[in-house]
């Protein structure tokens, strides 16, 4: 069995394990550990647990000892120098004139190194930055940049409820928000009012968001028809937290019911012919749709041979216009008899060759090379 107890850096930072040996801690304590930056200083979350040693987590560590009065007097000093730290950086900044603000200085516990916090829109080039501050604080410089919520978190305040933000009292880690969720608790989409310090939604949109959505799910949205005590009403506002909603009539008459009353009531009205309105919505789209009496598939099986009947019957407009065939055009430019040649062309003998086959020789021209008869040009 492994004693298991968690630990945080920050009032209201992550939580981390370590191994609790067999120290005595309760909440509140603060013990000196050993991390991958050096030594720190960390509270006690809870109590020490016992668990199994195949289920702890990998790369574990140990706690060294239990602060001492000197540790949190050395704590203290460092507290007091990061205000020294945190100025002069600021001056030297302002004097670069670089364009990053500096949110916090922060010391290590054993003094080896001091980290700069700051904020910036792009890439910032600090590195003359970095020489002026190793040269004064003769320490190793850290520069690390951080987003507008991670400021917040180190800087705190009082949010537009009255209150500690919750991001430096209890919230451990943000979770994305949307304007859905302002939407969603029907919120004034006023970006003043629902944005925190850091510019940002508030984080506090995301917590009643998931009840929202399920108290939300039976009651009808607003600008829909629905019917009480045998009027039709519109419905012009919802109440979700008391599952209330406001009805309007034709008239204009304003009533408020709960969504038990609306359910129970709409249950009860019988569907009649001289009230149409009552239907429900399903019905109303079966009856929008005509119904076919027969499947089309067996209509057109039914109907196929009396189609066919009526084609052979008489030609239909497309058989009269439509183009012949190239086999009929074939038959058609076979040359006909010569009896019936001599008969449309009266007075013109033949050999056994049609008029038509005697043009086309005649409009032939002559090959290259070739000189025409002189006799056969008087014929």
């Amino acid at each position: 069995m492994i004693r298991i107890v968690p630990l945080k850096f920050q009032q209201a930072g992550r939580q981390y394990d370590f191994n609790a040996l067999a120290l005595e801690l309760k909440a509140g304590d603060k013990v000196i550990v050993e991390t991958d930056r050096g030594r720190a200083m960390a509270i006690v979350v809870i109590p020490p647990r016992e668990i199994q040693e195949d289920e702890a987590p990998e790369g574990l560590k140990s706690i060294l000892r239990i602060a001492s009065e000197e540790d949190l007097a050395l704590a203290e000093t460092n507290h007091a120098r990061e205000k020294t730290a945190y100025r002069f950086c600021k001056e030297r900044i302002h004097e670069r004139k670089l364009e990053m603000k500096l949110v916090r200085a922060e010391y290590a516990f054993d003094g080896s190194k001091i980290i700069f916090f700051f904020t910036a829109d792009g890439r910032i080039d600090f590195r003359e930055l970095v020489k002026d501050l190793a040269h004064h604080f003769h320490t190793r410089i850290e520069m690390r940049q951080i987003g507008v919520r991670d400021e917040a978190k180190l800087v705190g305040g009082l949010g537009i409820c009255g209150r500690e933000l919750c991001c430096c009292s209890f919230l451990t880690q943000f979770s994305p928000v949307s304007v859905k969720m302002a939407k969603e608790q029907g919120l004034a989409l006023n970006p003043t009012k629902i944005s925190g310090q850091c510019g940002r939604l508030l984080c506090c949109l995301g917590y009643e968001y998931e009840t929202y959505g399920e108290l939300r799910k039976g009651m009808p949205k607003c600008g829909k028809k629905v019917m009480w005590e045998n009027r039709e009403c519109e419905v012009t506002s919802q109440d979700v937290l008391q599952q209330k909603v406001t009805l309007r009539d034709r008239e204009g008459t304003c009533c408020r019911v709960t969504m038990a009353e609306l359910r129970t009531g709409q249950a009860s009205q019988p569907i009649t012919q001289e009230n149409p309105v009552e239907e429900t919505h399903a019905s109303r789209l079966t009856k929008s749709r005509p119904q076919r009496q027969q499947p089309r598939k067996q209509v057109d099986k039914a109907q196929k041979p009396q189609r066919q009947a009526s084609k052979t019957q008489q030609p239909t407009q497309k058989q009269v216009n439509k183009k012949p065939r190239p086999a009929d055009r074939a038959a058609e430019e076979q040359p006909k008899p010569v009896e019936q040649q001599l008969k449309q062309v009266p007075g013109e003998a033949t050999e056994g060759k049609s008029p038509t086959s005697r043009r086309r020789r005649s409009r032939r021209r002559p090959r290259s090379g070739h000189k025409p008869d002189p006799s056969k040009q008087g014929e």
